[in-house]
């Protein structure tokens, strides 16, 4: 029954998210209370009912009914408890359902609060988010159902289907599929349902932007009202991203975070307009600028998450991060077009209530470099953009597929990343108004030459190539400014208010945790630059075969061949793993196991890679292939990766800046007949 159960709520839920879109709709036009109430508590009870769904679906996981299909396909009875679970998402049919529930759960939130303000704004709010959910539910109704059972019909044929077909038997597979082995990793544990929460809460922020161009809406509340839920969404789709990387670094075995791959691509794009918005977004609220930016930032944010979505599960596109082709595509498409069509027609409509009375005037101020850093962000998602739609057009034009591969990328964003570098740490040093060149040059000046002494150490570490000389310097120029520009606000305050240096500090971050989580993030991007640098610039790779104590060597160090051992586990694997000493001078440093694990139910084979870290270097080995015999020979693919580690570290920065932006500011109390210089 639970099957049936799971289903019902979906149907339910459908209907439900119908009534709102069409309830609110009403409502909006005839003002009518009552009409608004209903479509509100219609979006509301979407969420339950999906949950009871989501839970249907996990109870089949978790219980081993292989009678299910998606069951069968994605877990199997040598799974542990905690990848049943993570079998939610681990599939076509499931990632949409989870998707779904995601989607209104963010609307549940949105809509279960009291609307004491923005009540102009619910009832298109409610048509937008309500729309999307019944729009993703519809795909996992009719076209990819997790509650489809096997059934085998009378000539022998195994069908997957809803409802039993005519002269048909269930059927009762003792043993699933499995999940896919590459998924079977603790970053896509968390990789998948980090990213989706990404995605889909910038519902919320595009929601409100359609809401306020419906309604004529000229202020900036609606951003302020949403400027949590865009933060947070950008927060999990980096985190997403982040997991990604790492993903690929442990589990791909090909020495890499980031391989260019268009799936990989298509993440990025949504991360690069929201960043952007999160920036612009400062400037509407500072100076009442950049309103036609914001909405048509968020228009392009919100249709590039369904954009990736649809090249995802489309088949459009070959990559170990795609589900399987599927014929809901066209449907995706659609929907795209669409929403895009219908809130760039919004846009135009009011583009001339958006304007604004007040001028930028000077090329130096703050203004002018979120101007810049804009057009940058824009520059970089529309040379990716072309990336992935160059060989999908080439193909219908011509009949091949030209790939465009890492050097296209690379030699075209590369220029532009630097000079986000450069920016961040030049805004810091930039006012609000009016500022002269002469005065910005005053305040750049220290922190460019302090930066100096990176690369400076840098070339006498050996390191000539001047694309990474450069790199590094404009990474420590963003993180000395940042730093110079806070030390100077703690030696004011400190002085003003009599206070310590520490209390100083802890009362800036304290009342203005949005400048100074974004110093911190800043920090963490600058921190991931190095690492990005170091394993882009001065990777170096070597690959052999060996005998037992035989050795490779490379960069200085010596990998010493010790023996494989192979043996089977009771959840179905078969396991190879080398044993391989490292050592620099003839002193041993540390011994790593490289190995291979080839699930027998999938018939895939996994690279565990052997990795020393440390905070200069990564040391990588592959276990590539083997011979029969294997004391003969082994072959290993060894990889040198400087300051990768660093990436991680400036993620970890950059996560806990965000969160520091989140926490809300502590209310300034004021003593009476006092007042208090803001610092």
């Amino acid at each position: 029954m639970i099957g049936p159960i799971g289903y019902g709520m979906l149907v339910i839920s459908l209907v439900t998210s119908l009534l709102g879109v069409v309830a609110s709709i009403y409502g909006g036009r005839t003002r009518s209370s009552a009409m608004l109430e209903t479509a509100r508590r219609a979006a509301l009870v979407t969420f339950p009912l999906l949950t009871a769904s989501v839970v249907a679906l996990l109870i089949l996981l978790v219980a081993g009914h292989f009678e299910y299909a998606y069951v069968y396909q994605t877990t199997d009875l040598a799974m542990p408890f905690y990848l049943k679970l993570t079998a939610l998402w681990g599939g076509q049919e499931g990632s949409l359902l989870f998707w779904c529930w995601l989607l209104s759960g963010f609307s549940f939130i949105t809509l279960v609060r009291k609307w004491k303000t923005e009540k102009d704004l619910l009832p298109w709010v409610i048509t937008v988010t309500s729309f999307t959910v019944f729009f993703f539910l519809a795909l996992v109704l009719f076209f990819e159902n997790p509650f489809n059972r096997y059934f085998i019909t009378m000539d022998g044929q195994v069908v997957s289907s809803l409802f039993p077909p005519i002269m048909s038997l269930q059927a009762n597979p003792p043993d699933g599929a499995g999940l896919n082995p590459l998924l079977r990793h603790f970053g896509m544990v968390v990789h998948p349902p980090t990213l989706y929460l990404g995605f889909t809460g910038f519902i919320i922020p595009y929601a409100y932007a359609i809401a306020a161009l419906i309604t004529g809406r000229r202020d900036d509340h609606w951003i302020k009202s949403t400027r949590k839920w865009s933060l947070m969404a950008w927060l999990f789709l980096s985190i997403g991203l982040v997991l990604g990387s790492r993903w690929a670094y442990d589990v791909l075995g090909w020495g890499g975070y980031w391989g260019w791959d268009p799936v990989e691509i298509s993440a990025l794009i949504p991360w690069l307009t929201g960043t952007a918005y999160l920036h612009s977004m400062i400037t509407q609220e500072k100076r009442g600028l950049f309103k036609h930016w914001n909405i048509a930032l968020l228009i392009l944010t919100f249709c590039l998450v369904i954009f990736g979505t649809f090249l995802t599960r489309s088949g459009l596109l070959s990559s170990v991060h795609a589900f399987s082709e599927s014929g809901i595509g066209p449907f995706f498409l659609a929907f795209i077009a669409i929403m895009f069509i219908v809130s760039l027609g919004l846009l135009l409509w009011r583009w001339n209530d958006l304007g604004s009375t007040y001028q930028i005037k000077s090329l130096f101020s703050r203004e002018v470099a979120f101007l810049v850093n804009n057009l940058l962000f824009i520059a970089i998602f529309l040379i990716c953009l072309i990336g992935i739609l160059f060989p999908i057009i080439s193909e219908m034009l011509t009949g091949l597929k030209v790939t465009v591969g890492p050097p296209f990328y690379e030699s075209a964003t590369g220029p532009l990343f630097a000079l986000l570098l450069i920016l961040m740490g030049v805004v810091p040093l930039t006012i609000w108004g009016a500022t002269t060149a002469r005065s910005l040059g005053k305040t750049i000046w220290l922190p460019a030459v302090i930066a100096l002494a990176a690369p400076i150490v840098a070339l006498l570490l050996g390191a000539t190539k001047w694309v990474a000389l450069l790199s590094i310097w404009f990474a420590f120029f963003a993180i000395i400014a940042t730093l110079m520009d806070t030390i100077k606000s703690i030696k004011l305050r400190s002085r003003v208010h009599h206070e310590s240096p520490w209390k100083a500090f802890d009362n800036l971050v304290r009342h203005n945790r949005r400048r100074y989580g974004g110093y911190i993030i800043h920090i963490g991007v600058a921190l991931m630059g190095l690492g990005i640098v170091g394993i882009e610039i001065f990777q170096t790779t070597t690959q052999g075969m060996v005998a037992e104590s035989e050795s490779l060597h490379l960069s200085g160090y010596t990998f010493t061949y010790e023996k494989l051992d192979i043996y089977d586990t009771p959840d179905g694997r078969n396991v190879a793993q080398a044993s391989i000493v490292i050592s620099r001078d003839g002193r041993e440093l540390d011994r790593v196991y490289p190995g291979s694990d080839y699930y027998y139910t999938a018939q895939q084979s996994v690279s565990i890679p052997g990795v020393r870290s440390t905070l200069s270097e990564d040391l990588y080995i592959v276990l590539v292939d083997w011979l029969e015999i294997t004391s003969e020979g082994a072959t290993f693919k060894i990889f040198r990766n400087p300051l990768i580690n660093w990436l991680w570290i400036g993620s970890a920065v950059l996560i806990l800046g965000t969160l520091v932006a989140l926490w809300p500011n502590r209310e300034r109390k004021l003593k009476p007949e006092t007042s208090e210089v803001k610092v």
